[in-house]
């Protein structure tokens, strides 16, 4: 995909006025990379019903965004640091990644994070780590298994994992109502839970995430019924 076209489709989900964050043209490289090799594995595999380029970078690359800019304000983590200006490296675990949303994204608007990606599906797998290879992404990982089975390793991902990480991801799974539970079990004390969901799905997520506590969801530019949600996980 042709880069100069990117920065105009996703500038509704980066802010507005002076919030707008730009982006740097590393990122809109990656961007544009990530969408040509999405377009060739989705002739072979079912990464997305969407085929236009287009339609996915303001579909899944924007979504993804506005989670990445309200998790990572330009302030502390695109620099690489916690909030409040500590030096430990931040673990994003993205949840049933599938074609890479919104974990992907969120590396590229924070490269510095350590992000595994959870996917069960082998092929879906072997597609999200060619895309980590061609980007040069580092501190990026894929656990190729099914969400229950994360951790029970004793290396990688599994030995962060015991821990808990600092910000959890879901975005358009299937079983939403058995991978909530688990998802929300990943999140460290004090972590964040990051939903892109319907609205229709809002109640039963408040059922599912007891212990947490909720922001005001965030209307998806361009979306109906779509928002964003993030909940922080209670100190125990």
């Amino acid at each position: 995909m042709e880069p100069d076209r990117i920065p105009e489709l996703l500038a509704p989900f980066l802010g507005s006025g002076s919030a707008r964050q730009a982006l740097s043209v590393t990122q809109v490289n990656h961007i544009s990379m990530y969408i040509d090799i999405l377009l060739r594995w989705n002739a072979r595999i079912n990464l997305t019903s969407l085929r236009q380029p287009e339609e996915i970078v303001t579909r899944h690359v924007g979504e993804s965004f506005f989670a990445a800019r309200h998790l990572f304000p330009k302030h502390d983590l695109r620099s690489g640091t916690e909030p409040g200006g500590g030096e430990r490296q931040v673990h994003v675990i993205d949840v049933g990644s599938g074609a890479g949303f919104p974990g992907l994204p969120i590396k590229i608007w924070a490269p510095r994070i350590h992000l595994t990606l959870i996917e069960s599906n082998q092929k879906k797998a072997t597609f999200l780590r060619e895309v980590v290879r061609h980007l040069g992404l580092d501190e990026a990982d894929v656990f190729a298994g099914r969400l229950q089975d994360f951790g029970k390793d004793n290396s990688g991902s599994g030995a962060q994992q015991r821990n808990g990480a600092d910000v959890v991801t879901l975005r358009a799974v299937e079983q939403f109502d058995s991978i909530l539970p688990a998802a929300a079990n990943l999140v460290a004390p004090g972590g964040l839970l990051a939903l892109l969901v319907g609205e229709s799905q809002l109640k039963l997520a408040r059922q599912l995430t007891l212990g947490f506590r909720w922001s005001l969801p965030a209307k998806l530019p361009g979306s109906a019924s779509r928002v964003l949600t993030i909940l922080s996980k209670e100190s125990s």
